[in-house]
């Protein structure tokens, strides 16, 4: 008997086709992803549970929980019933209007005409293997139909037209946010499209290696915006009239209020995506537009806690760790915000022996918990600052101390006096150049006889992206450009190094993750002297140069000559050095 396959659910049919012929069942969707890596058997485990309360498909389930992709799925879905994938660029700018298809059929079922050719309808469809739609199809249209896998959120986001936004919430007064409109926007970011489109927000930093998200409000939505490698990435813009949603839904993932929308708000969402335990912090602000938002993603997965990994050269990361050995002093890690500072601690702190030593920390926030370590979050708002923190935790005994940033005189001094009483103490300064560092600590009121007495080493950092090892091309660099860039002290002539390319491993970039640069200044005896002599920073840095320490710009030209970066980087990120 001849079955229409336009009418038949394929995995059914395969499986009944298989079992007739004596040939095992196709695998199960659950098997395949386990297969191939994207889910533990536990998880499945717990889909599985999760699905029969539920009762929805799946694939759904698992994008619901967080366990994995909804392009994962998807790809899986194609290998399972063997049917092709439509992208959101395979999808036609203006919509196919097709006879006897409301919009309204199309929205509920998840379907979006391709193309039409002929008597054939190609079709996208969330749920291809879905028998009914596919014969409401073919009955509505007197086509052939054809079925694309495509994802939900790709379907939904082009079905959905911007409308204006309603009379009564445009331009409402802020002074004048009355409850109800507060439980719309409550009612609002729980359905099931904010929901979806938020979880494909925040999932997409996973496939894009990013490190921070950005909500924009402006006339025309809510622009996405993701920081990959240090540079800001435009993403999708979201129509306006969901704008107060989206941002809403992350407020109350975040704990935050929703009703207040003129004043700062911090908070942070603890979430798994795609298989990923994330920590995101949260940051709104109100602008002319509305709310922005801005997510820093804390993936612990990813976060290396190892001096090694971190790019330090063979010579620094020796004089590094015998600063880190010593029993007492300041060590300080000085660059701008994003600098990797705060990693770098963690690496140093996960390098000491916590089983042995005592080790506090005081931050704002902490970032990563770590194992055997005390660590102390500062609240303003109940006056526990870094200067209050600090006095406490003296009285507990702490062999070291990391305070997140010295940002004022007194948490400078009680820093100084801890590390002249036997403390070791690591921490941050927000300034351009190790030896500026010291200068900072004297604008802070530290007198210079105390900072020769305590300080230790200044280690500043950058980071640099990395090329991708896939399209990176050689390329030998003119005499004239050795000299000028100061290539020549680290390449020999005709060496080639390497510059940018972009292909899909990179997402057309060129560059594909990070490594750091540094220049680490020690405090020896000429230096010291200096100091005391009131010498200022450009001084210092001439010293510290002619002492033997390799500059910020140095360090990377080590790192362009070993082709780990190129030039046109070091110069985007050093730039501002000068002659360092």
């Amino acid at each position: 008997m001849h079955v229409d396959p336009i009418l038949s659910d394929p995995v059914a049919d395969a499986e009944q086709a298989g079992q007739a012929a004596g040939v095992p069942a196709r695998p199960q969707l659950g098997a395949l992803l386990v297969q191939a890596g994207k889910l533990s058997a536990r998880d499945l485990e717990r889909a599985l549970s999760a699905q029969q309360e539920l009762g929805d498909l799946l694939g759904r389930v698992l994008v619901r929980l967080g366990l994995v992709s909804e392009s994962d799925v998807v790809q899986t879905l194609s290998r399972q019933l063997g049917l092709p994938v439509a992208l959101a660029q395979d999808f036609p700018d203006v919509p196919l209007e097709i006879e006897g298809l409301l919009p309204e059929f199309l929205v509920t079922h998840q379907v979006y005409p391709l193309r039409h050719e002929g008597d054939r309808l190609d079709v996208a469809m969330a749920v291809p293997q879905d028998a009914f739609i596919l014969k409401a199809l073919r009955l509505a249209t007197g086509l052939s139909i054809s079925p694309y896998l495509a994802l939900e959120s790709d379907i939904e986001k082009t079905l959905a037209q911007p409308e204006p936004q309603p009379e009564d919430t445009e331009g409402f007064d802020d002074e004048g946010l009355g409850g109800d409109f507060v439980e719309h926007l409550k009612d609002l970011a729980s359905e099931a499209p904010v929901i979806r489109l938020v979880n494909t927000i925040v999932g997409r930093v996973i496939d894009l290696r990013a490190s921070d998200i950005h909500l924009e409000p402006f006339d025309d939505g809510l622009h996405v915006r993701y920081r990959v490698d240090g540079v800001i990435h435009a993403g999708d813009t979201v129509p306006p009239k969901l704008s107060a949603a989206v941002n809403s839904r992350v407020k109350l993932l975040a704990h935050l209020d929703i009703a207040e929308r003129r004043l700062p708000q911090d908070g942070r969402i603890k979430t798994r995506v795609k298989g990923r335990e994330l920590d995101l912090r949260v940051s709104t602000v109100p602008t002319v537009h509305g709310e922005s938002v801005v997510m820093r993603v804390l993936d612990r997965a990813s976060v290396r806690f190892s001096l090694e990994s971190m790019g330090f050269a063979t010579d620094t990361l020796e004089r590094f760790n015998a600063l880190l050995a010593k029993p007492h002093g300041i060590l300080l890690v000085t660059g701008p915000t994003g600098s990797g500072k705060t990693t770098t601690l963690y690496a140093a702190l996960s390098k000491l022996d916590s089983t042995t030593q005592k080790i506090i920390t005081v931050e704002d926030p902490v970032e990563y918990q770590l194992e055997g370590i005390n660590q102390i979050q500062v609240h303003p708002q109940i006056n526990l600052t870094f200067a209050s923190a600090l006095r406490s935790i003296l009285r507990q005994d702490p062999d070291i101390i990391m305070i997140g940033e010295m940002r004022d005189g007194e948490t400078a001094q009680i820093a100084v006096q801890s590390a002249l009483t036997g403390h070791l103490v690591l921490s941050t300064l927000h300034t351009n150049t190790a030896a500026g560092a010291v200068i900072r600590l004297k604008d802070m009121g530290v007198e210079g006889y105390l900072i020769t007495s305590s300080v230790n080493g200044v280690l500043a950092q950058r980071l640099v992206r990395t090329l991708c090892q896939h399209c990176k091309a050689p390329e030998v660099p003119s005499p004239e450009l050795l000299a000028s860039s100061g290539l020549g002290r680290f390449c020999a002539p005709g060496q080639a190094v390497y510059k940018a390319v972009g292909c899909e491993h990179c997402r057309g970039s060129g560059y594909q993750g990070r490594t750091g640069i540094h220049e680490l200044l020690v405090l020896d005896e000429a230096m010291r002297r200096a100091i005391v002599a009131g010498q200022d920073a450009s001084q210092l840095h001439a010293l510290a140069i002619r002492s033997g320490m390799l500059t910020l710009h140095e360090d990377g030209l080590r790192k362009v000559a070993a082709g780990v970066t190129s030039l046109d980087e070091l110069l985007r990120v050093t730039e501002d050095q000068g002659d360092a």
